[in-house]
């Protein structure tokens, strides 16, 4: 099986999110998908066939569960499309349907993905020791992605957290993560934010596009502007620019190939 790895939201090899993009002759079991998942061990590996012309289905597994929706894994296996044929617009159709529309603009990559609301939250004090976190402006809850979003008053206390995984996966059940978030203290971007999801992944996602299905919404309406730069401020790093469009939000990075080769099945 033809696969490849992919560095997203970067344009510097070994920074931004890495994923697996495998390409299938055959149709494969949910249980084999899962199983290449693990073995890659990367926060996300997606699985993509093609259905008619430039129209793809598209799946996406972290090391331990299958999941809707993944930014950098669209990212990524549209940096392969775009590289291996002629297309210059991509349909992907992950697995409830949902159709996800991705064009090529120069040296970017433009995708269309859905926009989600977000609905007030209690949360115990145990996930913010967890976290690290003394004092939130704001909370909120995405039931379309099962994930908890923070935001925390300054961009420096949000890069300089160290959760205790254990302790935060023990705090709460039922979620997929927590997004934790905080208004940009650069001129470059307007806010910045990591994720943290050893519920359904790795311990912290490096860049996560599919978060912007809600975060994006929650900046746009909170600054008041509907085209916004995002810094992720993990250790690997990342960049994106969203635009909020009320039923849909635009989000443009780039991608760097940087494995080729065949994966044995």
């Amino acid at each position: 099986m033809k696969t490849y790895f992919v560095d997203s939201f970067t344009r510097e090899k070994f920074k931004g999110n890495p994923a697996a993009v495998c390409l299938p002759d055959t149709v494969l079991e949910v249980d084999t998908m899962q199983k290449i998942a693990t073995e890659i061990g990367f926060s996300e590996t997606a699985f993509i066939k093609q259905i008619s012309d430039n129209t793809y289905s598209i799946r996406f597994f972290t090391p331990k569960i299958e999941i809707p929706l993944c930014g950098h894994a669209t990212l990524a296996s549209s940096k392969i499309l775009f590289e291996t044929t002629s297309f210059d617009s991509i349909k992907f159709i992950n697995c409830n349907n949902v159709e996800l529309f991705v064009e090529k603009i120069e040296n970017k990559i433009k995708m269309q993905f859905p926009v989600y609301d977000t609905e007030e939250i209690e949360m115990p004090q145990q996930m913010l020791d967890a976290l690290g976190i003394s004092e939130i402006v704001n909370k909120r809850y995405s039931p379309k992605n099962k994930i908890i979003l923070l935001e925390i008053k300054s961009a420096s206390e949000l890069a300089n957290l160290k959760p205790n995984f254990t302790a935060l996966i023990n705090s709460y059940s039922g979620i997929n993560g927590v997004l934790v978030t905080a208004i940009s203290d650069s001129e470059s971007f307007d806010f910045h934010y990591r994720y943290f999801w050893p519920w359904a992944g790795t311990n912290e996602d490096p860049v996560t596009g599919g978060i912007q299905t809600f975060l994006t919404k929650y900046w746009a309406t909170k600054l008041n502007k509907r085209k916004l730069n995002a810094y992720q401020s993990s250790l690997r790093t990342g960049t994106m620019s969203t635009e909020f469009l009320q039923d849909n939000v635009c989000i443009l990075g780039e991608a760097v190939i940087v494995l080729e080769g065949q994966f044995i099945l």
